[in-house]
């Protein structure tokens, strides 16, 4: 996790000399500014992750430079920082687009905490973006994976990560929560995505169908086996096979896949 270009907009001059001694100590490149004119100049003409932001400022208070930060550039996080008491403000501040807000005096502690939390989120959102530029590259899209919450961009940051491991997955989920997407996803950015995927539905198929379903069976082998049949498992070989609703399968078969796997 890298650390952040952080600006510190603060007209205090002991407390804004506070913030930047105590970020350089812990290694950030920080750039200072006494009030809101001097903070938009800097962001103009600067690159900035982070923009430690006092609300209560002269002339140009802490809302109208989060407005003008975010006409500029609206990837960069804000925390607002606001005198005790003023919640109500934090989140209109919030609510604007600040990240984050933190009330006066200033627990380094949690400021650290705050910082390193918004450095995550930044993280993940700029691996996301190298996954959808893969993505992309590959002629494959998540559109049809739809979702909101930072959990689920973990989940789908996670797909790309795993794509390229040989390890067996586990895909967890309720019924219509897109396991299958997921499986997809993790094919078509995986080394084996030239090679088909094959989807098997578990429980679909009766345990002794399904056997011959996923080991195939040689001509003869019991009554009916009029031929040889190539298994899902041989079918797959160098893709990828997706064995749906695994877990409605039989200890027996169940003993089998494992020794497979």
């Amino acid at each position: 996790m890298g650390k952040l270009s952080t600006l510190v907009v603060e007209d205090g001059q002991s407390q804004r000399e506070l913030l930047r001694d105590f970020l350089r100590d812990e290694g950030y490149d920080v750039v200072e500014a006494e009030n809101g004119d001097k903070a938009i100049e800097a962001v103009k003409n600067g690159y900035f992750d982070l923009v430690l932001l006092d609300y209560k400022m002269p002339e140009k208070d802490g809302m109208t430079v989060l407005e003008e930060v975010k006409d500029i550039n609206t990837e960069i996080d804000v925390i607002m920082m606001t005198a005790y008491g003023s919640v109500d403000t934090a989140v209109r501040a919030m609510k604007a687009g600040a990240a984050d807000y933190i009330t006066k005096p200033i627990e380094l502690e949690e400021l650290r905490i705050l910082i390193d939390r918004i450095a995550e989120r930044q993280t993940l959102r700029k691996e996301n973006e190298i996954l959808r530029e893969e993505l992309r590259g590959k002629g494959v899209t998540t559109d049809q994976i739809i979702f909101k919450s930072v959990a689920m961009s973990e989940v789908v940051n996670l797909s790309g990560r795993v794509a390229n491991s040989i390890a067996t997955v586990l895909i967890q989920g309720e019924s219509g929560t897109g396991k299958e997407l997921l499986a997809r996803l993790i094919h078509n950015l995986s080394p084996r995505s030239e090679r088909p995927m094959i989807v098997v539905n578990c429980a679909a198929l009766s345990e002794n169908l399904l056997e011959s379903e996923l080991f195939g069976h040689e001509k003869g082998a019991f009554t009916g086996a009029s031929q040889r049949r190539i298994g899902r498992f041989e079918e797959a070989d160098g893709g990828t096979l997706f064995l749906d609703e695994i877990g409605e399968l039989s200890p027996a078969v169940q003993v089998k896949i494992l020794r497979f796997l």
